[in-house]
């Protein structure tokens, strides 16, 4: 493994990773997110702009299937540079995400030792030592060897717990993690770091105030269909239309999951597998689990009846400009 001298600090690192990239406009980050098939509005390529720029970490929040996952998955496309993603979950701890210990090889490397009676303490030692350590995404973002920053992507911060949000402070302050048996490791350039939460808990203030904010909300119908059309080139205007301003209506009701942009591409992708171009009160019955994925949003859509609902989408997809 590689460590930096302590002589690089980390403002050092951050402003030569800045300084050589220089300042990036937004709409060039938007211009090549869209030939990603990634559509952003005016204020989520600024954050992205400046988070580059700035090196600082960016926090993505809004409901699920918005596309916050996706936005820094296809950054890194677009930078030319390599995703290292975190899945948070429940109980996530550093073993999981920063590094862990190879046990089966250190055992067998002192066996080996001691089968050539070579088993001095240093040699013992050496078992700590940097190629005995499994790398997770975390160091691997940390101590990386690309010429260019990579993009790490943790995802879904707020379904981790408050001692694994505590950890993530020196890393995303310092940029910096500390290795008991081997010492500090120290960014020498700055991975781009994107954080996502769908708000299923509170985050602290402590790691809201390391990150830049932004918020990413349903898109209007037209943004929507545009998305639509974007990701799928060979979906008729009519059908994203339609589909589209079915699912905008669902989103003002009360439901257990609010279907998000993902739901709306998977169920035109799955009408179009079936041939259909317009929708129609027994088709949506049909694939409606390609929208709501629960058994009482399901009941409640349907006993409010379809045809009416299908009928609304329909109308609302001929008048839009």
């Amino acid at each position: 493994m590689r460590i930096p001298p302590a002589s690089t600090t980390p403002a050092e690192a951050t402003r030569s990773q800045r300084f050589s990239a220089g300042p990036v406009a937004p709409a060039e980050i938007a211009d090549r997110l869209r030939e990603e098939a990634y559509l952003v509005d005016s204020g989520t390529a600024t954050v992205l702009a400046v988070a580059i720029s700035l090196g600082k970490p960016l926090l993505l929040e809004g409901e699920a299937g918005v596309g916050k996952t996706e936005c820094a998955k296809t950054l890194a496309t677009v930078l030319g540079t390599r995703l290292i993603r975190l899945q948070c979950y429940e109980g996530i701890d550093v073993a999981h995400a920063l590094y862990d210990w190879n046990y089966a090889r250190q055992m067998l490397y002192i066996r080996a030792l001691e089968a050539a009676e070579a088993a001095t303490t240093g040699a013992v030692s050496d078992v700590f030592g940097p190629e005995f350590i499994v790398r997770r995404p975390l160091l691997e973002a940390i101590d990386h060897h690309d010429s260019e920053p990579p993009v790490l992507l943790i995802d879904e911060i707020d379904r981790a717990d408050d001692e694994f949000e505590a950890f993530l402070l020196e890393l995303l302050s310092d940029f910096q993690v500390t290795i008991p048996e081997i010492g500090t490791v120290r960014a020498h350039q700055r991975p781009i770091v994107i954080l996502t939460s769908n708000r299923t808990r509170d985050l602290h203030d402590a790691l809201r105030r390391r990150c830049l904010y932004h918020w990413i909300d349903y898109p209007a119908l037209d943004r929507e269909i545009e998305i639509v059309r974007c990701r799928l080139p060979e979906i008729p205007v009519q059908l994203a239309a339609q589909a589209s301003a079915f699912v905008a209506a669902l989103r003002e009701e009360t439901l257990v999951k609010t279907p998000g942009i993902s739901e709306t591409l998977d169920w035109v992708e799955a009408l179009w597998s079936l041939e259909e171009d317009d929708l129609s009160p027994a088709m949506v019955e049909a694939t409606l689990g390609a929208v709501l994925k629960t058994e009482d949003d399901l009941r409640r859509v349907r006993e409010a009846g379809l045809t009416e609902r299908v009928a609304e989408a329909r109308a609302a997809a001929s008048i839009r400009p």
